[in-house]
């Protein structure tokens, strides 16, 4: 695993959510889910979701070690006077490589793709439990929201928006 002390850029790369290191990660949020929360997230993903033109999937790298995942998916939710929308998914860096600004080179790297294709606005939810990914949302300019799709209601959810 990369030294924690050091700085390195993420080399982000699009690849499948079905390519093994994004499902070693995926798999990896997953288990930090259940850590936190005592379950899965259950929200339904399809892997077409993350195809052109719907939508990207990114692994960020670290010394060749997998260590970030990123993607975005269109979205029909409505925020910030903005038509055309995506929603932020599997945003997650492994705990050895947090606290280096990862996460937010990753949210960057969404933010820019989505633009340039067409996005106007970038959705996401998150949830209570994960204050950090809160902090980070907030910090970069993402506002409160109300709750969308499969977390409407959800005391334990958060949503957030950022025109981009």
């Amino acid at each position: 695993m990369p030294d924690r002390s050091s700085v390195t850029s993420l080399r982000i790369e699009r690849l499948p959510i079905t390519h093994p290191d994004a499902q070693l990660l995926v798999e990896a949020v997953q288990e930090e889910y259940v850590a936190r929360y005592g379950g899965r997230d259950e929200s339904p993903v399809d892997p077409r979701d993350f195809e052109d033109p719907l939508g990207q999937f990114f692994v960020g790298y670290l010394d060749e070690v997998p260590v970030a995942t990123g993607a975005w998916r269109r979205s029909s939710v409505a925020a910030l006077g903005a038509d055309v929308t995506a929603e932020v998914k599997r945003m997650y860096v492994v705990p050895a490589a947090q606290r280096r600004g990862l996460a937010r080179q990753m949210l960057a790297h969404l933010e820019t793709t989505a633009a340039a294709a067409g996005i106007e606005a970038l959705v996401l939810e998150t949830g209570m439990k994960q204050p950090e990914a809160i902090e980070l949302y907030r910090s970069s300019g993402y506002e409160p929201i109300p709750g969308f799709g499969y977390y409407c209601g959800s005391e334990l959810s958060r949503c957030f928006a950022r025109r981009i």
